[in-house]
């Protein structure tokens, strides 16, 4: 693989970036500070954010990004914390729990302990279902539940989430890794349902159709995101540090209404389980090598 410094790159740097986020999370520290941080801190070590940093809390699953207003201060939480850097393109992705309520430790093991028992399985031509299998197996002996609408994902270059889907469950696919892939494995696992939906506000986007647009300001921050961002995800956040909020809320308004745009809602648990998670990328070759890894 030509561009495996890169790929290597953004790995450590992710699992710098997340540890680091390790020891921002505490009570009475602020969502929104943390998130700056965490961000500011991958680019100082090299890279950029793949994704804005996520800090899903309690019954949220994923893809709560913090607004620039965001007024939420950590406190009895089960914070997870989903980090993505890339260099040049090349993608780590990666993620931790902590339980700041001290309520829910076989929760945060469960989740960790599956993503260990899912590395163990990898190698080249191993079935998908055996990966998810392993996973569900170990959520299922702490008497939880995978979530299992959720998955880990191939990695490319620009491209956060690809082939192959990873199930978090033996879902019977038959699907074989393959020498050179890059994929994240994920677990997450819940004492609600193992469900999630979508709802609520998203402030969380990826361009997926550029097109001329005939609003300038539109036009304006259309350009801004296809040569920052290309196709992967940024927040209005980001934006509005860039545009203010007036208009930043406008252009996301006239992208969304021509069909450039794709949104993702925050992701809470159907029976609101509180939900953990656990993340690592690996490169799937002779020998499985973890890429988020100090």
């Amino acid at each position: 693989m030509e561009n495996l410094a890169d790929w290597r790159k953004a790995g450590k740097i992710a699992a710098e970036a997340l540890e680091y986020g390790r020891s921002l999370i505490k009570k009475k520290a602020s969502l929104l500070e943390v998130s700056d941080k965490v961000e500011q801190k991958i680019s100082q070590l090299g890279g950029k954010p793949a994704f804005p940093v996520q800090l899903s809390c309690d019954h949220f699953a994923a893809h709560y990004c913090a607004d620039e207003d965001d007024k939420t201060i950590l406190d009895n939480q089960v914070v997870s914390l989903d980090v993505g850097v890339h260099v040049n393109g090349a993608i780590g992705d990666t993620a931790l729990t902590v339980d700041l309520s001290g309520k829910y430790t076989d929760l945060v093991k469960a989740s960790k302990e599956a993503l260990d028992a899912a590395h163990k399985v990898l190698q080249v031509g191993v079935e998908l279902r055996t990966i998810g299998k392993a996973i569900q197996e170990v959520i299922q002996g702490y008497d939880f539940s995978p979530i299992k609408n959720l998955s880990g994902h191939g990695l490319d270059l620009y491209n956060i989430h690809t082939s192959p889907t990873i199930p978090n469950f033996d879902n019977g696919n038959t699907t074989k890794l393959e020498k050179g892939q890059i994929i994240a494995i994920e677990p997450f696992a819940t004492n609600g349902a193992g469900m999630i939906y979508e709802t609520g506000r998203a402030n969380l986007f990826a361009l997926k159709n550029p097109k001329p647009v005939r609003s300038p300001f539109a036009r304006e921050v259309l350009q801004f995101i296809g040569e920052n961002y290309k196709a992967l995800p940024f927040t209005t956040r980001w934006l509005v540090k860039e545009f203010g909020k007036g208009k930043t809320n406008l252009a996301i308004r006239e992208l969304m209404n021509n069909g450039i745009l794709d949104q993702f809602p925050p992701l809470p648990e159907k029976n609101k389980g509180i939900v953990t998670q656990a993340e690592n990328t690996f490169l799937i070759d002779t020998n499985v090598e973890v890429l988020t890894k100090m």
